[in-house]
């Protein structure tokens, strides 16, 4: 039998702090044991930018996920697409996953957490918080942040005024104009844009200044300058990766500029900064593992509370 979960039923499951924590788990798990992150990406005839299929794997869940997304950035939402949660037994199809809604929530709880992580702690310093594109993503980033840390203002920048200023109203904060001008106000900045240029240069951002970057998830994605990758303390989610498909190969950069990753400090084999007058810079690229976590997290939830409608494929 197979479990169908949608956009309402995820939103009324999940709670961003258990998500956290979950993902917190995974990251400390997968450093060594996990097997390598892989991503199967193909460009459509369509307006859109690609599909891709994106196989889970987690150390100690006895299930693994197939995500199938189709992404159309004029689109709303721009993300669409399913996740199948299948057994590790047997290969049953326990689950048909909403894609967007366990996409936005693990990019942007991943984020708030290396955030969370690398930046500056509030009371050194890191009292504004920047947001460069104002979308699902940005969102879940900032509402995770809140359950982990605290700051005194929010500055947002998206290209569609109406969505910067509505972001800016849900959250506290105020409008700017450019991307630069959040980087000037803010000691903590979130990128969540689909910008094949870089919105961000070296003079642009700070020593002490903490940079997250979601944007470069795939081929010929920029949010920060190639100066800036090289100026800052880069920590990544997958060095393979975003030297392949990420923020790296997109900067024609090795992946020996990372100088580690989220893994390697939440296990506490690498520190996160070495000072507090460091840039640092987050760029993941999203890792598959992310989105078992989250899925085997709300069909447990689903489970218990018998939520979903249930079919049978193979009648």
């Amino acid at each position: 039998m197979t479990r169908i979960l949608t956009r309402t039923d995820l939103l009324e499951l999940l709670d961003p702090s258990d998500c956290i924590r979950v993902l917190r788990e995974g990251f400390a798990a997968s450093v060594h044991s996990s097997p390598p992150g892989r991503r199967v990406r193909t460009d459509l005839p369509f307006p859109g930018t690609a599909t891709a299929l994106l196989p889970g794997l987690l150390p100690g869940t006895d299930a693994y996920t197939v995500k199938v997304n189709a992404k159309f950035p004029g689109a709303v939402p721009s993300l669409r697409g399913v996740i199948c949660l299948h057994s590790g037994t047997d290969g049953e199809l326990l689950a048909l996953i909403d894609s967007a809604t366990i996409t936005a929530w693990r990019t942007g709880l991943a984020a708030a957490l290396a955030t969370h992580l690398i930046a500056r702690p509030t009371g050194e310093g890191a009292s504004t918080v920047g947001v460069i594109g104002a979308g699902a993503q940005a969102e879940l980033a900032i509402r995770g942040l809140r359950a982990l840390r605290s700051w005194g203002r929010l500055v947002a920048h998206d290209v569609d005024a109406r969505r910067a200023a509505a972001f800016a109203e849900r959250h506290g904060g105020t409008v700017v104009s450019t991307p630069a001008e959040v980087a000037a106000a803010a000691d903590v900045v979130v990128l969540a844009t689909w910008s094949r240029e870089p919105l961000l240069h070296l003079r642009d951002v700070w020593p002490g200044q903490h940079l997250t970057a979601l944007g470069a998830d795939e081929p010929g994605k920029q949010e920060l300058a190639p100066e800036v990758l090289l100026s800052a303390r880069l920590i990544v989610d997958d060095t393979t990766l975003v030297a392949t498909h990420g923020a790296l190969a997109n900067a024609g950069l090795p992946s020996s500029t990372a100088a580690t990753s989220l893994g390697e400090v939440i296990r506490g084999v690498a520190l996160a900064r070495n000072h507090s007058r460091e840039l640092t810079a987050y760029v993941p690229v999203g890792l598959p593992w992310q989105d078992l976590a989250l899925s085997w997290l709300v069909f447990q939830r689903a489970e218990a509370a018998g939520r979903g409608a249930i079919v049978n494929l193979l009648a």
